[in-house]
């Protein structure tokens, strides 16, 4: 028998030492890459624990710019605020009142830290409407697009002059990215940008946001959310947003979605616009539970999670584990 033949080309040679993985690694994940969602309560004197999302809270006023200062400091460049009021009505008013807890909160951050934060703000009606929908309702109970898209004008403006630096439209209302950009050329707030929910999927992965923010909402949201079945149609989503004035565009959920996240990230990346992709409340929540119970090592599993995000093409991440991963990659 003849002497074994031995492998000429060997992959195992880039792996070979921590040094030589870093070499030639095909993905980075920065901290600069990363946005930490946080949620402030009205009326909280101290952070309210999310019981669903583990480490996560509710802050008060103070307790945010704390956190603000932390994430900058930690090295992230952006924090997406969202707002829980203390009453809510059938037109989410609260949304656009100067005073209300998302404008002040916005407002408070942009105080504390200046330029150091990409401060944006969620615009959508969720938080704010008794009825827990993203716009306000026709006579026979449906999502009224264009009615919302009045409000959702409104409310980006009133964003803009807390000092936000970019508002995300959350709500999958048709045409909301050509309302808002109006709105806010027409309010002389041309710099302000827009990262636009392009292709946001009806998922059952949602559930602990909707304890975070309290939210009100009975049925669903697949009257305006996508279907999970269809990838075309976010294309599609996606450059009638693009064409609308996006100046980014996002895909939410992001771990079931990650083929989807690829197709976007391709397609806008060829007209130059960047790509996010949220990594929502169940996804943290699922990986949060499996590590407390010791089925997974919790640290690594967070690291491999947010690179696949960035492995399927996301140019910025939204997730709650934004100032721990930070740390970690340093």
């Amino acid at each position: 028998m003849s002497e074994l033949q031995r492998p000429v080309v060997r992959p195992r040679r880039l792996r070979s030492s921590a040094a030589m993985r870093e070499l030639v690694a095909e993905t980075t994940l920065r901290p600069a890459q990363l946005v930490l969602p946080m949620f402030v309560r009205e009326g909280a004197d101290e952070p309210v624990p999310i019981g669903s999302m583990p480490g996560v809270v509710q802050h008060s006023r103070d307790s945010l710019r704390r956190a603000a200062v932390e994430a900058a400091e930690a090295g992230l460049r952006g924090v997406m605020l969202f707002g829980v009021p203390e009453s809510k009505d059938a037109e989410g008013f609260g949304a656009t009142d100067p005073d209300g807890i998302l404008n002040v909160a916005i407002a408070d951050v942009v105080a504390e830290v200046g330029d150091a934060l990409v401060v944006m703000g969620d615009l959508c009606l969720d938080e704010f409407t008794d009825h827990g929908h993203c716009g306000v309702l026709d006579a026979d109970g449906r999502v009224d697009n264009d009615a919302t898209l009045a409000r959702y004008a409104e409310m980006a403006r009133a964003q803009a002059a807390a000092g936000a630096a970019m508002v995300g439209p959350s709500g999958m209302m048709d045409g909301q990215v050509a309302v808002i950009r109006a709105a806010l050329d027409e309010a002389g707030h041309t710099d302000t940008g827009i990262l636009a929910y392009s292709a946001k999927y009806a998922s059952a992965f949602y559930g602990p946001f909707r304890e975070a923010v309290d939210s009100s909402l009975s049925g669903d949201r697949r009257t305006y959310q996508q279907d999970g079945r269809n990838a075309r149609e976010s294309i599609r989503e996606v450059l009638l947003d693009i064409e609308e004035g996006a100046d980014v565009v996002m895909v939410k959920p992001a771990l079931a979605y990650l083929d989807v996240l690829r197709r976007v990230a391709d397609t806008a990346g060829e007209l130059g616009v960047p790509t996010a992709a949220y990594n929502i409340s169940g996804e943290y929540s699922m990986l949060e539970a499996a590590a407390a119970n010791g089925w997974i090592d919790r640290e690594p599993a967070i690291l491999e999670t947010l690179t696949s995000i960035r492995r399927a093409g996301a140019d910025i991440i939204l997730t709650y584990w934004a100032v721990e991963a930070a740390r970690l990659l340093r």
